[in-house]
């Protein structure tokens, strides 16, 4: 795997800051643009573990675990994208998340 520029930036700010939940969703969103889900699912998972969300990155997570084959794991996080837009306010992306969860069935 090539790393892009942005890419190498982003591991640098992670080694300097391994705790910093921006540089997790940078490489997460890099590596979606390159369509390699696992690093998507293993940046968004430990960016989720270290701060709030407010629904957009579960269901960028979602997507991603859909692409890896892991329904469970998409289910699980388009439930819990839908309860984080619900409790910040974001009907929309709830909603939205809401049809693509249906979509599954």
């Amino acid at each position: 795997m090539t790393d892009t520029p942005r890419i190498e930036s982003l591991k640098k700010m992670l080694s300097a800051r391994p705790d910093d939940p921006r540089a997790h969703f940078g490489l997460a969103v890099e590596y979606e643009r390159l369509a390699l889900w696992p690093e998507v699912v293993s940046h968004l998972e430990s960016y989720l573990q270290l701060t709030e969300d407010q629904g957009n990155a579960w269901g960028r997570l979602a997507r991603a675990c859909l692409r890896t084959g892991d329904t469970t794991r998409a289910r699980d996080a388009f439930q819990r994208g839908i309860a984080a837009a619900t409790r910040h306010g974001h009907p929309s992306m709830a909603m939205e998340l809401e049809e693509e969860l249906e979509e599954m069935d």
